[in-house]
């Protein structure tokens, strides 16, 4: 038997009762499709050099400027809640880390990506594909324009639904430096309800995925504004999903 959303409450609550870190667990047994989602093997040391010879690439072209604008990346305007999303990439001293590839993808408005795997029948964008890129500048920052994303059906348990987010991946030098994370917004109710969220069983880590609303962000009468930082070492290093990753990745 299919579980219920209050099966799974049950389950966050027990989980929440257990020690955890301040990064995602990898075994969650809420979240039904961890266990499936990490190495069962220990690591083994690769030399990074022989792995650019077959890993992908980051593009066929330099990044360019309108990357970071995915409202203008088709003849029309998306729909939904025009954002801007902001913040600056850190060290665990508090450093800014410059020139860094960052990249993004995400859901339209009604909550479906443009990705064959989401049979979600919610309605596609013809002018919204939900995927950009950009570099940190010299303090460490990175600035993008978007559509603000609904949430969506995923099928871990019985009516699951996943709060409105933004996957990010930040690049180091090479695609074995490759850091991948989620952002939320604030005030989303379904936080409690989410065990991908959950996961994370340190509430002030969880906080730490959720972006501010900055009204210094905003562009007067076009879009709304967030800032979020990202810290990729250290103590108060942003929770990444270094061993788990979501259903449409």
């Amino acid at each position: 038997m299919e579980s219920s959303q209050a099966d799974i409450n049950r389950e966050i609550e027990a989980a929440a009762q257990q020690s955890g870190g301040p990064q995602p667990k990898i075994d969650y047994a809420p979240y039904r499709s961890s266990i499936l989602r990490h190495p069962k093997q220990p690591a083994h040391l690769i030399d990074p050099e022989a792995v650019e010879l077959w890993a992908p690439v980051f593009g066929h072209r330099d990044v360019a400027d309108d990357e970071a604008d995915l409202t203008i990346q088709h003849a029309g305007t998306p729909l939904g809640e025009r954002i801007v999303v902001t913040g600056r990439v850190l060290d665990g001293d508090g450093r800014p880390v410059a020139d860094q590839l960052v990249e993004v993808w995400q859901a339209n408005a009604a909550g479906r990506y443009r990705h064959q795997r989401d049979q979600h029948p919610a309605p596609h964008d013809p002018n919204f594909t939900g995927v950009g890129r950009m570099l940190t500048g010299p303090d460490g920052t990175y600035r993008f324009q978007t559509i603000k994303p609904g949430p969506y059906p995923w099928r871990n348990h019985v009516n699951a639904w996943r709060p409105a987010h933004i996957h990010f991946s930040i690049f180091g030098t090479d695609f074995t430096q490759r850091l991948i994370t989620q952002m939320y917004f604030p005030g989303d109710p379904l936080f409690p309800l989410d065990p991908i969220y959950q996961s994370i069983t340190d509430p002030k880590a969880r906080e730490l995925l959720i972006a501010q609303y900055d009204h210094d962000v905003t562009t007067p009468e076009w879009s709304t504004g967030y800032r979020w930082d990202i810290v990729l070492t250290g103590t108060h290093r942003t929770p990444l999903e270094s061993d788990t990753e979501e259903e449409i990745a």
